[in-house]
């Protein structure tokens, strides 16, 4: 099987990152949608959820977009950590911060907007560039939102 396919209408070459093999499996449930509460089986994670007040809710709780920064910065981080061991550089100090947007799209449902800013205060901006790709191509997170969310990373 090959990892990689081309669009017949466009001739566009898109790249296979499902996995091959299932190592680990995150289980969470939510209880009132985005006015209740989420809980993961292990127990690691009971929190309320709440609307934040710039969509009409009261703030009271975390939000599924939190989340979502939260698991992507996170996410990114290791990958930018493992991608810089392989390449030879120690990443102590650097740090990844996630903003998650949510909006109403052209469906006439809702779609996200991420943007990471990265930091790499050690190395100079061409070889944390190239760092900052290679995690990209690598993150779990990166490959499941390429193509359907825009993902903007900053560098500074």
């Amino acid at each position: 099987m090959s990892d990689t396919t081309a669009d017949a209408t466009t001739g566009a070459t898109t790249v296979d990152t499902r996995p091959t093999k299932i190592m680990y499996v995150a289980e969470a449930t939510a209880h009132g949608g985005r006015d209740g509460y989420v809980t993961s089986q292990d127990g690691q994670i009971a929190l309320k959820v709440a609307m934040p007040p710039a969509l009409g809710g009261d703030g009271s709780g975390t939000n599924p977009e939190q989340l979502f920064a939260a698991g992507f910065s996170a996410c990114f981080h290791n990958a930018l950590v493992l991608v810089g061991r392989r390449a030879g550089f120690d990443l102590t100090g650097s740090t990844v911060a996630a903003k998650v947007g949510i909006g109403p799209n052209a469906q006439r449902g809702y779609g996200l907007a991420v943007a990471l800013s990265v930091s790499l205060p050690v190395l100079d901006q061409g070889v944390a560039s190239k760092l900052v790709d290679a995690a990209h191509e690598v993150c779990p997170y990166s490959n499941a939102t390429r193509g359907n969310i825009d993902v903007t990373i900053l560098l500074g």
